[in-house]
């Protein structure tokens, strides 16, 4: 990961629901979630940053991953979000907002 827009450690710290909300619309292969990511200001994701959070999404049944044919290249897998994973991240973001006021004094909680 480099030249975020945010600290590397705030990047690491919401990648799980960056990821998510990412496909949240439509698949997405790795490099294309890795673009989005970029577009977003999360800097150039590295392999070794993506697809370690991308596998425990997949674990944790939040996304679905399937191969698919390239129409000019190799098969890509392509990452869907799931019902649980709409959940975690609707509830992911709920709780990171508390948080960003929780941290700003001039919030009034």
């Amino acid at each position: 990961m480099s030249d975020g827009a945010w600290p590397l450690q705030w990047i690491r710290a919401c990648l799980e629901l960056a990821v998510l909300g990412s496909v949240i619309e439509a698949p997405l292969h790795g490099y294309g979630i890795a673009q989005h990511l970029e577009g977003r200001g999360f800097g150039r994701l590295k392999g070794g940053s993506l697809y370690p959070v991308l596998a425990r999404l997949e674990n944790a049944g939040h996304v679905e991953a399937a191969w698919q044919q390239g129409d000019f290249g190799p098969s890509r897998k392509y990452y869907t979000i799931t019902g649980a994973g709409r959940r975690y991240l609707t509830d992911g973001l709920t709780q990171w907002k508390a948080l960003a006021r929780a941290l700003d004094p001039a919030e009034e909680l």
